[in-house]
């Protein structure tokens, strides 16, 4: 659903923010390091949109949506490993260097910030490329938390990241709201019992945003900000 202009977030203390699609574009670096991948296994490169569309639910998952292109299930997985390798030694080397914020993002950071709101960082990006991307963007010192999609046993679409946020801020669920782009942040949220906002310009795996559940869009950040009242 919109979220519609009359809409405000009450009794909001924390925010569970995701970072790809949301915070930054990093399509652009994964285009590089999977084409570099691809490349040291002699197939040829795909193009930006083919890649947004299989982000968002891991690194292990992106591999096989990857791999899957050119092999069935079989040889995707006789792949699997070595994709894996070279992916990770190619996307750990470019980190950050082809990625952009969105705008409204250190804006909006800022205004929930300023009034209160406590911030997580929950992603499915392992957490040792989300951390130097968030440094190198600016962002991490917004961050009281940030957890990657291998810091706990299980990732978004599941609750566990949010549910374990909101008992390392000793609240609610009701009282935190996640903010992301995909269906994932939103599954995540409404499992958690956490209010859930997404943004439209994001990946969410191809598909419309307008089909998610969720207690409103936002166009910016910001805009999600200023629905907020703590």
């Amino acid at each position: 659903m919109n979220a519609p202009e009359r809409l405000v977030l009450t009794g909001i203390r924390a925010a569970i923010i995701d970072l790809d699609g949301t915070m930054v574009h990093t399509a652009p670096d994964f285009l590089v390091a999977i084409n570099r991948m691809r490349s040291d296994l002699g197939l040829a490169p795909l193009d930006i949109e083919t890649i947004a569309h299989f982000v968002g639910k891991g690194t292990e998952n992106l591999m096989r949506r990857v791999l899957a292109v050119d092999y069935g299930p079989e040889d995707v997985e006789r792949h699997f490993e070595a994709a894996l390798a070279s992916y990770m030694q190619h996307y750990l080397a470019i980190n950050g260097e082809f990625s952009s914020l969105y705008p409204g993002v250190r804006e909006g950071l800022d205004a929930l910030r300023a009034k209160g709101v406590r911030l997580a960082c929950v992603t499915n990006k392992p957490v040792d490329f989300a951390v130097p991307l968030l440094e190198k963007t600016g962002l991490r010192d917004y961050f009281d938390i940030v957890y990657g999609g291998d810091s706990l046993p299980k990732k978004k679409p599941d609750p566990l990241p949010l549910l374990t946020v909101c008992e390392d801020f000793n609240l609610a669920p009701e009282q935190v709201v996640a903010i992301g782009d995909s269906s994932n942040d939103a599954q995540a949220a409404r499992s958690a019992g956490c209010r859930v906002l997404n943004v439209p310009y994001g990946y969410n795996h191809g598909e419309s945003i307008h089909n998610v559940d969720s207690d409103g869009i936002v166009p910016t950040l910001l805009d999600a900000a200023h629905l907020i009242s703590a």
